[in-house]
């Protein structure tokens, strides 16, 4: 499988810097994402992002690191981090960039259990996929959480980018949940498969979380229909 993702961190953390990657999903057209965003300072960061940071505690695991910089912001705190992502050049550059403990793994296959936060932020809800498979990684979350442990994870809910109808009412796909989207990565004329990514609005997050044993809570909103939300075991 492609690694587009890891092909454009390994090449800006070996000097390119001033690569893009081009994101565009099935509801919007082609943005532009400056590789350097990923390797952003806590300065630098969303006020979500230093919210969520803020909020970790105990052994923690960095679901998606990236580059590794919430992971070494964390580390630069005296905080023992697991980081994990599914992109092996994620992987190598989060390393050299000095976190201590990086795991090339995806979310559902890792086991190693016994963190009291678990770390999903960029939209941490996207890693889910689709809704249908919600149920399943929240199982799989609990398991990997030390009682009283948290989950720590942003979203966002699409509404405000479907068509409002005349009458005001949201004109969204009918066969599909709205936050479900068709996602593609181009680096250098090259492009990812569309793989399913996941926008979960804040009320229906609410009610699976419910469903499968958690406590939801919402620690902050950010200024574009995103929040920031800790999920804890009853």
């Amino acid at each position: 499988m492609d690694d587009i993702f890891g092909e454009a961190l390994l090449d800006y953390h070996a000097g390119e810097q001033m690569g893009e990657l081009i994101t565009e999903t099935s509801i919007s057209e082609e943005d532009v994402l400056p590789v350097s965003y990923l390797f952003r300072s806590y300065k630098s960061m969303p006020s979500l992002e230093q919210k969520a940071l803020a909020h970790c505690r105990g052994d923690i695991l960095d679901v998606g690191c990236g580059a590794g910089s919430h992971s070494l912001y964390l580390q630069d705190q005296g905080l023992n981090v697991t980081a994990i992502d599914e992109s092996q050049g994620a992987v190598h550059v989060a390393r050299s960039r000095g976190v201590e403990y990086v795991i090339h793994s995806s979310l559902l296959n890792f086991s190693e259990g016994g963190f009291d936060t678990i770390l999903l932020l960029m939209n941490g809800t996207g890693i889910f996929s689709t809704l249908k498979e919600v149920p399943r990684y929240l199982e799989h979350l609990k398991k990997l959480l030390d009682p009283g442990g948290q989950i720590l994870i942003d979203g966002s809910d699409l509404q405000y980018m479907y068509d409002r109808s005349a009458e005001g009412g949201i004109m969204v796909p009918a066969n599909r949940y709205y936050g479900e989207l068709d996602f593609v990565i181009t680096y250098k004329s090259r492009s990812s498969r569309p793989f399913p990514w996941l926008y979960l609005d804040e009320r229906l997050f609410e009610l699976l979380a419910d469903d499968h044993g958690f406590n939801f809570e919402i620690l902050e909103r950010g200024e574009n229909f995103d929040y920031l939300a800790k999920l804890s075991v009853r």
